[in-house]
C-alpha cells in the first residue's frame, strides 16, 4: 500500500510538471522509480533499464493529456511537430537501443552541464523574450529541425524524459514564443515516449531477472499507479501555463533545467574528480 502511494505522488508531481513546462515528468519518474525499485529488491542489473521504460511508458498518457490540454488553447504547432516527429521516433528508438551500451555516466554529465548553460541563458534572456511576438525570426530549414529531433529523441529515450528539457530551450532559440514551444514540446514527448518505451520493451523481453508483471523493461503495477495521478495534474499544469506570463515561465523553467543539471552532475561528481 506505500508503494502504492509513492507511485500515486509521483504521477501527481510528474503530471503537474509535464502540463506546465512541457517536459513528460520523467526527470522526477526515473529517480523515484530508482528508489521504489530497489527498496523491492529488484535486481541491479535491470533496476534502472526499468525505471526509465517505465517512466517512458507512462510519459506517453501524461503527454496525451497534457498536448488535449494545450490543443485546446491552439498552442501546438503542429507544423514544427511534424517535421521532427520522424527524426524523433528514430532517434528514440536508438536510444534505447543503445542504453546499454554506453555510460550512462558520461551521457548524465554532459546532459547536466548543458542543462545549466541553457538554464543560465534561458534566464537571462527571459525580459528580451518577452518582446517578441509568435513566428518572430525564421526557422531553421526542415533537415536541421529533423536532425533536432533525432538527436532529441535519441538523448530523452536513454534518460526516460520526454524530451522537455532539450526541445523547449531549442524551440525557444529559434524564437518561438514560449508557450508555444512549451505546447509543441509536449507533442514531441508523445513520439518520444512511445518509440523508447517499445525499446527498452524489446530489449528486455526475454530478461530472466525480470519480476513479475513487466513486459521487458516496462513494470506495469508502477505504471498503473504513476498514469492515475499523471493524466489529472497534466490538466491542471497545463492551464496554469497559460496564466502565467512568458517571463515567469521562461525564469520558472530556467530554474528546473538548473536543478535537473546539478542532479545530473552530483550524480556522477565521482566521474568528474576522475577528469580533473
Amino acid at each position: 500500500m506505500e508503494i502504492l502511494l509513492v507511485y500515486l505522488l509521483v504521477g501527481a508531481a510528474a503530471g503537474t510538471i509535464a502540463g506546465l513546462f512541457g517536459v513528460g515528468g520523467g526527470l522526477i519518474i526515473v529517480p523515484a522509480l530508482v528508489f521504489v525499485f530497489t527498496a523491492m529488491g529488484i535486481s541491479p542489473e535491470i533496476l534502472t533499464h526499468m525505471a526509465v521504460g517505465t517512466s517512458l511508458a507512462t510519459i506517453i498518457v501524461t503527454s496525451i493529456s497534457s498536448v488535449r490540454a494545450h490543443n485546446k488553447k491552439r498552442a501546438v504547432d503542429w507544423k514544427i511537430f511534424g517535421v521532427m516527429a520522424p527524426g524523433i521516433l528514430i532517434g528514440s528508438w536508438a536510444g534505447g537501443a543503445t542504453a546499454e551500451l554506453l555510460p550512462g555516466a558520461w551521457l548524465q554529465l554532459l546532459i547536466g552541464v548543458f542543462a545549466i548553460v541553457i538554464a543560465v541563458r534561458m534566464w537571462l534572456s527571459g525580459a528580451r523574450h518577452d518582446q517578441l511576438t509568435e513566428g518572430a525570426g525564421n526557422l531553421p530549414r526542415s533537415s536541421l529541425l529533423l536532425s533536432a529531433g533525432g538527436v532529441i529523441g535519441w538523448v530523452s529515450a536513454i534518460f526516460g524524459i520526454g524530451g522537455g528539457s532539450l526541445t523547449v530551450p531549442f524551440l525557444s532559440r529559434c524564437r518561438v514564443k514560449m508557450q508555444r514551444a512549451v505546447a509543441t514540446s509536449a507533442a514531441c514527448g508523445l513520439p518520444i515516449a512511445v518509440a523508447g518505451a517499445l525499446s527498452f520493451g524489446f530489449q528486455g523481453w526475454n530478461n530472466q531477472l525480470l519480476p513479475e508483471w513487466s513486459s521487458g523493461y516496462v513494470y506495469w503495477p508502477a505504471f498503473f499507479g504513476i498514469v492515475i495521478t499523471s493524466t489529472f495534474f497534466a490538466r491542471f499544469g497545463a492551464n496554469l501555463a497559460h496564466r502565467l506570463s512568458p517571463k515567469m515561465l521562461k525564469h520558472c523553467f530556467a530554474v528546473l533545467l538548473f536543478i535537473i543539471g546539478v542532479r545530473f552532475i552530483w550524480l556522477n561528481v565521482g566521474l568528474l574528480q576522475g577528469l580533473l
